[in-house]
């Protein structure tokens, strides 16, 4: 496997993780608050952190499909090639999902 091909795998990690790790949408913009309650930051709702995680995955394939075009030799992908990379993408969000919702804090 070349270079490239192992960046895509470790970025894949790293953004498939990111909508559990923090509150901010995309890790960037931060989400309004609700009513005056404090202090406290808005969470993020599970829904929100669903539709991340899709636009995230359609990012690295992005960014794959171009570092496989520059490469030179493009493939084309059946439907079977992004169900098994979405079913990994989901794979590689276990850490994040485990800390978010799974781990107490006191």
């Amino acid at each position: 496997m070349s270079a490239a091909g192992w960046f895509i795998v470790l970025l894949a990690l790293v953004f498939a993780n990111v909508p559990f790790l923090n509150q901010r949408l995309f890790a960037i913009v931060p989400l309004p608050l609700p009513a005056p309650t404090g202090h406290r930051a808005a969470k993020k709702s599970a829904w929100i952190r669903i539709g991340e995680l899709f636009v995230l995955y359609f990012a690295v394939g992005a960014l794959g499909f171009m570092l496989e075009a520059r490469a030179g030799n493009r493939f084309d992908q059946g439907w079977q090639f992004y169900a098994i990379t979405f079913s990994l993408f989901v794979v590689f969000a276990f850490p994040g999902f485990t800390y978010q919702y799974l781990v107490k804090r006191r």
